[in-house]
């Protein structure tokens, strides 16, 4: 990574985290409500019904009710785990209102007893996102790890969760950087070109 991709991100996520901040404080219930609004922009289907969500982290869009709307609809559902810094997600099987755990960086997590699935389908925290589907992150590199080694593997979809407002122009980016194929937010689904 170059210095100035690296400084570039750096002072984008500075703005990013206050800027989020400031959003949640006025749309957090309103949006996770809109987001089941949205028709779902894939179907589940035989070899591709695994959906990932994740708990809400801080100050993320809370993506907990829109899983149990995918539940109904015939997915699988799943949340990610932390298993070191880098390394890939793994995913548990987790329904909500299921009993939970807390895991690394004090976020929840399904039990340890859950099984072990491989989504086909992400959805995806971030602090800022563009219209090419580079997202911006917290800068642990679990996402691009783990869609990077699910995408070596079989067709993955990536998509974004997100207020609308957190758009920017242009998301500093590297060749490791892992693309969204949509982003939603409280206004709608759009697919990332």
């Amino acid at each position: 990574m170059t210095t100035d991709t690296i400084q570039l991100k750096a002072a984008l996520r500075a703005h990013a985290v206050n800027h989020r901040t400031s959003l949640h404080d006025k749309l957090a219930e309103m949006a996770a409500l809109r987001l089941l609004s949205h028709p779902f922009p894939v179907k589940p289907h035989p070899g591709f019904s695994c959906v990932s969500a994740f708990h809400p982290y801080g100050n993320e869009i809370d993506t907990r009710q829109l899983l149990g709307k995918l539940a109904g609809e015939g997915w699988t559902t799943c949340l990610p785990v932390v298993v070191a810094k880098r390394q890939p997600l793994i995913f548990r099987r987790w329904l909500p209102g299921e009993p939970m755990e807390i895991g690394v960086m004090k976020i929840a997590v399904p039990l340890v007893s859950a099984p072990v699935v491989e989504p086909d389908v992400l959805l995806v925290p971030l602090l800022a996102f563009d219209k090419a589907g580079y997202r911006l992150g917290y800068g642990g590199g679990f996402y691009d790890a783990t869609l990077a080694k699910l995408r070596a593997k079989k067709p993955i979809i990536a998509i974004g969760v997100a207020y609308t407002d957190q758009e920017v122009a242009d998301v500093p980016h590297e060749a490791h950087d892992m693309k969204l194929d949509y982003i939603m937010t409280e206004k709608g689904i759009v697919k990332c070109v």
